[in-house]
């Protein structure tokens, strides 16, 4: 984690180190010594700056040092999505999520099953939280050979922010570069999406019909920007 991220958003905020020790049920040497690099930073301290400081949640740090993607269970990933703000799970809302985006976005994407209906929510969390760390999501996403399934999202993410009515440029020009990145480790090999069970006949018809930026991500899929609802 980056401890000189947390002394900026500090200051940012208007923090004294006094006051914001108090906040954080610390003492201000100790947090002095955390900011200078003179003791490591511990996951439930950054995650008290993180709320102390109103920071986004792309500064929580992923849960394991070393992500291995996990059966999710589809209640947990609603609930989860709800508390980032996903409006489509508004109803489910009742707290602020402690999830990285990143971490989420990859945990939906490995499911051998994915509903549909939380495969519609990931497109709106690439753009509400397109400022996450595409370093560590591209190579997590590498080692466990999911840049296909994440570049179709970002793509579709991407086209649909460029239809809402809240254009963002510097976002979209995130978005480009990560499918540049993602692109050049591209899998050759076909894939239906989070692992969909068809017929062989459906199969067929998917790839007949699959929309370009399927084709382009070597995925079998029908996902079209226009077919999302929610866009951020």
């Amino acid at each position: 984690m980056d401890v000189g991220h947390f002394k900026r958003a500090r200051k940012q905020a208007g923090l004294t180190q006094q006051r914001a020790a108090a906040k954080l049920r610390v003492c201000q040497s100790y947090l002095s010594m955390v900011e200078n690099g003179q003791r490591a930073l511990p996951p439930e301290l950054a995650r008290r700056m993180v709320h102390a400081y109103k920071l986004s949640p792309v500064s929580f740090a992923p849960t394991e040092a070393r992500w291995d993607p996990k059966v999710a269970e589809p209640e947990q990933l609603a609930a989860d999505l709800s508390g980032l703000g996903y409006p489509g799970f508004a109803y489910l809302r009742k707290r602020r999520s402690e999830r990285n985006p990143a971490e989420l976005l990859l945990t939906a994407l490995a499911q051998d099953r994915l509903e549909a209906r939380l495969f519609e929510a990931l497109p709106w969390l690439v753009l509400k939280y397109w400022e996450m760390d595409t370093r560590w999501l591209v190579q997590e996403a590498k080692l466990h050979d999911l840049q296909n399934r994440l570049g179709f999202v970002v793509v579709l993410a991407r086209k649909a922010g460029q239809r809402s009515a809240l254009p963002d440029s510097r976002r979209d020009a995130a978005l480009e570069r990560l499918e540049a990145k993602l692109s050049r480790s591209l899998l050759a090999r076909e894939e239906l999406l989070a692992g969909a069970q068809v017929s062989e006949s459906e199969r067929r018809w998917l790839k007949k019909h699959r929309t370009k930026e399927a084709r382009d991500w070597n995925v079998l899929s029908n996902w079209r920007p226009e077919s999302l609802r929610y866009v951020a």
